[in-house]
């Protein structure tokens, strides 16, 4: 993942190269211009004053610098990271040599500067770190190794004036390029996830451990993807309370990367408990079910594209007051995207961010097909409640149920009940990302009874499973 040295270093020196005039000032005047008219950028901010003191008439050289004088440090270089960037990200010094670098990161997560030669500068949100930078005549790449951070953008290079690599791509271009995954024949097994409702949570007060984990996760036959998950599985457990019951989740990071949550069942500010939970933290989110509906939750650590791409997402379900009607079967499904990188590897966040996206699968509870594999039974005549929701990140769900009518919808607050005015019916229920919905239907006859996106260009991709009710067979 992130972008590969020598590719970027040989896409810099396609770029124009500078020409240095009789004086100095003039000649790096020329430099910034040309850079801003290849690129269409703003021009680099220069970080280390290019001129010394009282050498604005000097000659410059036709070529750069050799390197520094031993020991000697050469000038300070001031990078500030926010999310998702670093300013500036292109920085021109005088000559090669020692220079003190600052980072102070204005983000709300954690970043980094990683340069090629190894070297890492980190800073949390707020804070600054220096340490001493050893420019070559080259130039010198860097990036915020965090995943997904310099396929958003987070990349950057310190360049020498006057060298052939002085002449650097947007500020903040992402990186090009996505891995491509192959089945393997020898990849774990998938483990089915049991699609069953789980009941509501007794009492009204309610603590729940979700820890942060990173793990593999076969997402498909063949395919596996390291995951960052809610209480190790993907989705996330679901969650399901009552109107004004009050949840408290303890969450324990036991990954390698920061990482945040964010329940839409709650009403919080952003800054309040949305929170970066670093490697080894803790923290316990706390919020009153104010509203009845089935609810997403999802970390918002940037790029939070990513995060919710790689598996970090899951349902609330809030009951009314009283509660829901008995139902002969209940069901949650989750539906979201996968977009894979190489095998074992995170989800590729430059396929992920795409515009017009396309998924290698679109899942049910984070599986290919595991519903068509084995499908779901269910009572013939009796009353099904399936609680669905669109994780995305990117892709409307239509969902469907084949050879069946819903009499019961509840989507975001809106209802269709059975003995309506009028008869109404529905055929599909839309939910855009981070919608969800109630849904209640009575499979008239023994048979299959397959469950859907309507996107058909997605049921080929793993978006299908099937009811079977009774024995399967209508002709019984």
């Amino acid at each position: 993942m992130g972008f590969v040295p020598g590719e970027t270093q040989a896409a810099y020196k396609q770029g124009a190269t500078a020409m240095f005039n009789a004086r100095r000032a003039v000649a790096l005047t020329a430099i910034v211009l040309l850079v801003a008219a290849c690129t269409g950028a703003p021009p680099p901010k220069w970080t280390v004053s290019p001129i010394a003191a009282g050498a604005a008439g000097a000659e410059a050289s036709a070529e750069p610098s050799s390197g520094p004088v031993a020991g000697s440090v050469l000038g300070t270089i001031e990078i500030t990271a926010v999310d998702l960037a670093f300013d500036p990200s292109n920085v021109i010094v005088d000559k090669a040599g020692s220079y003190d670098l600052k980072l102070t990161n204005k983000g709300a997560a954690t970043h980094n500067i990683t340069f090629d030669d190894g070297k890492v500068l980190s800073a949390d949100p707020g804070q600054s770190a220096t340490a001493t930078v050893e420019v070559p005549a080259a130039g010198l790449m860097f990036k915020c190794s965090i995943p997904g951070h310099a396929q958003a953008g987070m990349t950057g290079m310190i360049m020498v004036a006057g060298s052939s690599e002085a002449s650097p791509p947007p500020s903040g271009a992402p990186t090009t390029g996505t891995a491509t995954a192959s089945a393997d024949p020898n990849a774990a097994p998938y483990t089915r996830r049991d699609p069953a409702a789980p009941p509501v949570m007794a009492g009204t007060v309610h603590d729940i451990d979700l820890p942060i984990t990173e793990q593999d996760m076969t997402v498909a036959a063949g395919y596996v993807v390291h995951v960052w998950t809610f209480g190790g599985q993907v989705p996330g457990p679901v969650i399901r309370v009552h109107l004004g019951d009050t949840v408290r989740v303890h969450l324990t990071n036991q990954g390698t990367m920061s990482h945040s949550i964010d329940f839409h069942a709650s009403q919080t500010a952003m800054n309040d408990q949305m929170v970066e939970i670093k490697p080894g933290a803790t923290f316990t989110y706390t919020f009153k079910a104010d509203y009845a509906g089935v609810w997403m939750y999802h970390c918002g650590t940037a790029p939070a594209l990513h995060h919710i791409a790689n598996g970090m997402f899951g349902m609330v379900i809030v009951e009314p007051k009283g509660g829901l009607p008995k139902v002969d079967n209940e069901f949650a499904f989750v539906q979201n995207e996968w977009y894979l990188g190489a095998q074992g590897e995170p989800v590729d966040y430059t396929k992920a961010s795409s515009g017009a996206p396309a998924p290698d699968f679109v899942t049910f509870n984070g599986i290919a097909n595991q519903y068509k594999d084995t499908p779901v039974p269910v009572t013939t005549k009796g009353r099904v409640r399936v609680f669905i929701l669109d994780a995305g990140p990117s892709i409307d769900s239509s969902f469907h149920v084949v050879g069946t009518i819903f009499d019961t919808v509840i989507k975001e607050g809106i209802a269709l009940l059975p003995g309506n005015t009028g008869g109404w019916g529905a055929q599909a229920v839309d939910l855009s990302p981070a919608q969800g919905a109630i849904i209640e239907f009575s499979p008239q006859e023994d048979g299959m009874y397959p469950f859907v996106t309507h996107a058909f260009n997605f049921v080929v991709r793993g978006a299908i499973g099937v009811f079977m009710a009774g024995d399967g067979d209508p002709k019984n």
